[in-house]
């Protein structure tokens, strides 16, 4: 799909009512994707109600006080479209695609489901138990389980600490009430972001939004206010005695957020004493750029240090990756081997010393260079679909960044030094939680 050279949506519009409206016009083919986000997700979950999210979304297409499940279901697949609903950590989204010429319709059944769910008791209670089948079948693999414990060691009551899906206890628990409070709180006006892309004039999309959306009032109560716990770094070790084919090593670092919220304090431990600096550095949004760069250097494909060093070389992993997901709170940097039991303390070795080399051998220009083009690549890669614009920039509104982000990330990216990534290596990358899984033997203290 060609999108030319243009780097942010070409428009911007606040409605009346608060509703954020982004419209990126690419007439390359005949389809518009619309993505749109509330204010939500699981970070407004405690450990009674995990799960929430995942729920409503579960239930929020099955009914409306317009049309039945079935109704949906028919108008949506009529015309070859697709609607779904989503909840993620830090939002809840409704995504929907459809050719052109359909979209006014499909958009105005998003709204439907947008203001007037009715989450039928029917319905809750099949999604329920297909949660429930869903976290049963978590709890026999072993890397779910890992990084389950993962969460609990380097959260601890804060909400990340949960699973998406939430436990068998808290599902079982939810109740219609549950789901229409959720709905009754998050879901109104001034807390949406709706994103745009496609073969649309962003006049005449605007005035369809408009349309579907204009006359929804905001509620006289305030937005809600998230209230969090403190994060502080206390690594720690924590296995699970399993008899699986192979051990799980998984390593946590706490690490910045995209959006630095300084009411999350994150203190980083100092050395291997596992007491907080007198004195850390706060995080800023270049500490974030040069981790990514790092996250994707270390375990990003084939071509990666981790899977060259560990699994080609070294023939320790059946798999081996890492990942830094990108979050309104400070975030995990994680990295992780599933290994042959007998190998599981060689593996945790190599792990850890593949992450301490970061601080300890500086990048060479050559290397650099590379892992630059090839997160610079791969972040141009995710925008080449409708879909995939759209889910990009209204993530960046609806957390904040702004449209420009996109812009800024890249340059950031782009002006990563050396010194910068051992900054950051020095500052968040030292001691790790750990968390393993795997037979007795081989995962005992």
């Amino acid at each position: 799909m060609n999108l030319g050279i243009k780097q942010s949506p070409q428009t911007r519009t606040v409605l009346k009512n608060g509703i954020v409206v982004l419209v990126w016009e690419n007439p390359a083919a005949d389809i518009v994707a619309a993505r749109i986000f509330v204010r939500a997700g699981s970070q407004w979950e405690s450990s009674k109600d995990a799960g929430l999210s995942h729920l409503v979304a579960a239930v929020l297409t099955k009914g409306t006080e317009q049309r039945s499940s079935l109704e949906i279901a028919e108008q949506v697949e009529s015309v070859g479209a697709s609607l779904s609903a989503d909840a993620a950590t830090d939002y809840f989204l409704l995504s929907l695609k459809t050719v052109s010429s359909d979209f006014a319709a499909i958009l105005a059944l998003a709204g439907e489901l947008l203001r007037s769910p009715t989450f039928p008791q029917s319905e809750i209670d099949l999604e329920r138990r297909l949660t429930l089948q869903a976290i049963r079948s978590q709890q026999e693999q072993p890397f779910s389980i890992a990084f389950d414990q993962l969460r609990q060691l380097m959260y601890g009551d804060h909400p990340y600490a949960l699973s998406g899906l939430g436990t068998e206890t808290s599902v079982s628990q939810l109740e219609r009430a549950d789901l229409q409070r959720y709905h009754q709180t998050h879901f109104r006006p001034d807390n949406i972001v709706i994103s745009l892309s496609g073969r649309l004039q962003p006049d005449a999309a605007i005035a369809l939004v408009e349309q579907v959306f204009g006359d929804w009032q905001v509620p006289s109560t305030p937005l809600p206010v998230l209230h969090l716990p403190a994060i502080t770094s206390t690594p720690a070790r924590a296995a699970i005695a399993q008899e699986t084919q192979q051990s799980i090593v998984m390593l946590g670092y706490l690490a910045p957020a995209v959006v630095l919220d300084h009411a999350d304090v994150l203190r980083q431990s100092n050395g291997t004493s596992g007491k907080p600096s007198p004195h850390p550095s706060p995080p800023t949004i270049q500490d974030y750029a040069a981790l990514k760069l790092l996250n994707s250097y270390l375990g990003n494909g084939l071509s990666s240090r981790l899977f060259v060093e560990l699994r080609e070389k070294r023939g320790l992993a059946y798999e081996v990756s890492a990942f830094y997901p990108t979050r309104l709170h400070p975030a995990q940097f994680v990295v992780y081997m599933g290994t042959a039991p007998e190998n599981t303390a060689i593996a945790l070795d190599g792990l850890k010393a593949e992450v301490d080399r970061l601080r300890t051998h500086p990048f060479d220009p050559e290397t650099l260079q590379a892992a630059k083009d090839k997160i610079l690549g791969q972040h141009a890669l995710g925008k080449q679909t409708n879909a995939q614009i759209a889910q990009t920039f209204g993530w960046y509104e609806t957390v904040g960044l702004g449209i420009g982000f996109d812009t800024q990330f890249q340059a950031q990216v782009a002006a990563v030094t050396v010194e910068a990534t051992q900054h950051v290596a020095e500052q968040y990358l030292v001691e790790p939680y750990l968390s393993l899984v795997g037979p007795a033997a081989a995962v005992k203290a």
